[in-house]
Formats: structure tokens, C-alpha cells, sequence
């Protein structure tokens, strides 16, 4: 039983702390929609997409009301479009893009992930035709998300893949740059991809999935960051224990908002996503965690330490707070999305090579990171490749969501929006890697990948 003294608690985390369900987010296999007709293929994901997600933004907003936790975002992930589409005759899947922003559109949803390829080992021709596509396909859409994994502990780097992907960013860039590049926005690069990811852009639904399932991210930097202030003053044992019991609260919400969902959609339950996602609110930023253990700012000495801390204890206290937890499962630093972070970043006190070493322990990686608009694709594919290398070595996932802004230089900002928030454009090392990236071939994987 939850006692009163819990839903107090619980009320006073939503209504002053910026608590919420970040999203809900259904996965929908696509597998039984294949026909070479890519007309009669594009029918049939629509079909299917809206007749299991049509009453998903109602029910979402139907918890909401009912349990007095804000519910943010409602989503939906497909199977990669790339295996899903891989029996079609044709030579772009752009058809496909707008129909899943179509379908996506009549269910209400802000985005839905999924046009996806897996290359970490070599391309399908469906694989190559996926990438190619994707720079038009998020120029004519609104909601659709692109990501493609070109890297797995097991398998090792692809090199040709993130060699394309520089060019494919850059293309992107180019395409949407009438909106500040916003297309780079909805494009990840990973390395170790999961199955599972409700957050976007980087979500889709995976093979190893069921037919239709509710996953859910749950986020509360602002509720760490007030725990925190009770102990400003507490050694870290005494830290490590207080993130615990607020992750193990915070994950408790999202546990009953999944469930909820996922019996009157008449789905599965997945997974719940313990990330901590920041927000451009103040009160709701991972830049204020750290700062709250100490730290001048994002950025200063101790910044990966900080990070690993939270990571970890999120991840302690949460487990034992859900049935099944999955996706991603930490802490999020993305620039743009985090007031504080966007201030370490003016300030100088943040850097690309900073935030490099802070991915080595943190959820994801580089996100939402604003470059000037005359970066090469080499050294995109660069900054790439040494972002999969440490998910790679690490045997956890890393990503790069970065934003080349074309027109704009270092000291400048972009404007996304909403939760994207808005971005100063930082420098990048101005040494070239082009040499080292048209190499192509494969980075084998590390030997401790040899575990049968």
C-alpha cells in the first residue's frame, strides 16, 4: 500500500519539482505490413500504426488526469524501416517518411521513431537505400525520427557507415537549414542501440520485441536536486543513498502510469526508462545536480565523477522500483534541452572534449549539440567514430546527435523550440581527421567481446 505521507510527497515532487512521465512511448512491429508494392506497404503501416496507437494520446492524457501526474509526451517507435521495408521495390523510402508523419499525425503524437537502419556489421541494400533517404525524408516531415546504429560491442565500428553518416549529417544540415538544421535534431548515430528506447530520436521498436508494447521514461532532475539540498553538506555516502531513495520514488510513478497504459490500450508492458531528462526549465536540469554536490559548474573538475555517481545510483535505486527496466537508464546532458548546460557552454566551462569524457558514464552521449555550419563531414564522422569507439570499448550505448548550423559559427546560437530548447554553437578541434576517416573498412571488435 502507498501510505498518505507517500502521496504527499508524490504531489509536492509534481507540483513544485517538476516531476513528470516524460513519455509513453508504443512500439509497433511492422513485420507482417511487407509487400514489394511500396504503395500497397505504405497502406499497410498506416493501417496498423493508427489501429494501435489511435487511442493513445487520449488514454495518456486520461492518467494524467486521473493520477495527477503529468504525462508530457506520447510517442511511437517501428520496427527499422530498413528490415520492415526491405522486400519493397523501390529506391527511396522518402514515401515511407511521410507516411509514418501521416499516420503519426492522425494519432496525435509529437514523433515516432523508427526509420532506422542497422549497419554495425554492413549493409542491406534496403540498409544503404534507408540512409540515403533520410536527409529528404526529414526535410518533408514534422514528427518522423532517423537513427542508424553503426556499431555494437560484439561486431565492432563500421567504419563506411560513420564515414556516411558525416555526409549524411551534413546533407541533413543543408536540407533544413531554413529552420536552423533542425532536421540534425531528429537524427542519432549510435553504437550498442537498444531495443527498447522510449525516448526519442533514437527509439525503435526491435525485432526481439512483441507484437505491441507501452514503454515508458520517466524524469525528475528537479526532484534529485531538491533531495539534495537537504544534505548540501553530507559526505557521498550520504549523497548516494539520498538518489537512491528519490530514483526508487520517482521510478514507483512511472511503474503505475505504464502499467495503467498498457491494460487499457490492451498492449504489453515493456519496459520503464529510468533516465533522468532534462528540460530548458530551470528547476528541472541535470547542471543543477551538479552543481547542488558542488560544483562552480557543468564542466568543472569532478563533472565526470558527479556524473558517474548519479548514473549509477540512479540506476540502484530505480530497479527495484519496476517489474522490468530497460531502455536507456541514467542520466541524459543534452546541451540545447538544459538551461544549465547551456550556460556551462557559454561560459566556456563546457567543451566538446568535456562532454566527450562525460559520456564514457553517462546514458547516452553527445546530444543536441550545436556546431558551427562549416564543420566538415570528416570531422562529423570523426567525432563520430570516437563517440562509438567508447561504447564500443565500454560494452554500453553511446550516441551523437550533432548540429551543424549552417550559417553560423562559434559564439552564435540556434533556436529549436519546445523541449529542444535552443543552443550557443561550441567549437570543435580544428585538426584534420579526414585521412584516418576515408580508410572505410571495419574496426574489428575488443577481445573482451570473445565471451562464449
Amino acid at each position: 500500500m502507498i501510505s498518505r505521507s507517500e502521496i504527499i510527497e508524490t504531489n509536492m515532487m509534481i507540483s513544485e519539482e517538476n516531476l513528470d512521465v516524460r513519455t509513453i512511448t508504443m512500439g509497433i512491429s511492422l513485420m507482417d505490413c511487407a509487400d514489394s508494392d511500396i504503395d500497397k506497404f505504405n497502406e499497410n503501416i498506416y493501417t496498423k500504426i493508427v489501429k494501435y496507437a489511435k487511442n493513445l494520446v487520449e488514454v495518456g492524457d486520461e492518467i494524467a488526469k486521473q493520477f495527477g501526474v503529468p504525462v508530457v509526451n506520447k510517442r511511437i517507435s517501428v520496427t527499422p524501416i530498413a528490415i520492415a521495408a526491405a522486400g519493397c521495390n523501390t529506391d527511396s523510402y522518402v514515401s515511407v517518411a511521410k507516411t509514418l508523419d501521416k499516420a503519426a499525425k492522425e494519432c496525435g503524437v509529437n514523433f515516432i521513431g523508427g526509420f532506422s537502419a542497422l549497419v554495425q556489421k554492413g549493409y542491406t541494400n534496403s540498409d544503404k537505400i534507408l540512409i540515403k533517404s533520410i536527409p529528404e525524408a526529414l526535410k518533408v516531415t514534422e514528427r518522423v525520427c532517423s537513427s542508424v546504429n553503426v556499431g555494437t560491442s560484439r561486431n565492432g565500428l563500421n567504419m563506411d557507415a560513420i564515414k556516411e553518416m558525416g555526409n549524411i549529417i551534413k546533407e541533413t544540415a543543408e536540407l533544413t537549414k531554413d529552420q536552423g538544421s533542425i532536421g540534425c535534431a531528429k537524427l542519432v548515430v549510435f553504437c550498442n542501440a537498444v531495443e527498447d528506447n522510449p525516448f526519442m530520436a533514437g527509439a525503435f521498436h526491435g525485432l526481439g520485441e512483441s507484437e505491441a508494447v507501452i514503454n515508458v521514461g520517466v524524469s525528475g532532475p528537479g526532484v534529485v536536486k531538491k533531495a539534495l539540498e537537504e544534505v548540501r553538506e553530507s559526505d557521498f555516502e550520504t549523497l548516494c543513498e539520498v538518489i537512491k531513495r528519490t530514483a526508487f520514488k520517482i521510478t514507483r510513478v512511472g511503474q503505475l502510469v505504464a502499467q495503467e497504459a498498457a491494460k487499457r490500450l490492451g498492449v504489453k508492458f515493456g519496459i520503464i526508462d529510468l533516465s533522468l531528462a532534462p528540460t530548458p526549465a530551470v528547476g528541472d536540469s541535470i547542471g543543477e545536480i551538479f552543481q547542488e554536490m558542488g560544483l562552480e559548474q557543468p564542466g568543472a573538475p569532478g563533472t565526470t565523477a558527479a556524473l558517474a555517481m548519479l548514473n549509477d545510483n540512479v540506476k540502484k535505486g530505480g530497479v527495484m522500483a519496476s517489474s522490468y527496466v530497460g531502455g536507456l537508464s541514467g542520466a541524459f546532458i543534452p546541451v540545447s534541452e538544459d538551461h544549465a548546460m547551456i550556460k556551462a557552454a557559454e561560459l566556456g566551462a563546457l567543451t566538446l572534449e568535456k562532454l566527450e569524457a562525460m559520456t564514457c558514464v553517462c546514458s547516452v552521449g553527445l546530444d543536441m549539440i550545436a556546431i558551427p555550419g562549416n564543420t566538415s563531414a570528416e570531422t562529423i564522422s570523426g567525432i563520430i567514430s570516437d563517440e562509438a569507439a567508447i561504447g564500443m570499448i565500454n560494452n554500453k550505448t553511446t550516441a551523437a546527435r550533432l548540429i551543424p548550423v549552417i550559417g553560423k559559427g562559434v559564439g552564435e546560437y540556434v533556436e529549436f523550440g519546445g523541449l529542444l530548447g535552443y543552443a550557443p554553437i561550441i567549437s570543435v578541434n580544428k585538426f584534420s581527421c579526414a585521412n584516418f576517416v576515408r580508410r572505410g573498412g571495419r574496426v574489428p571488435a575488443p577481445i573482451h567481446s570473445f565471451k562464449n
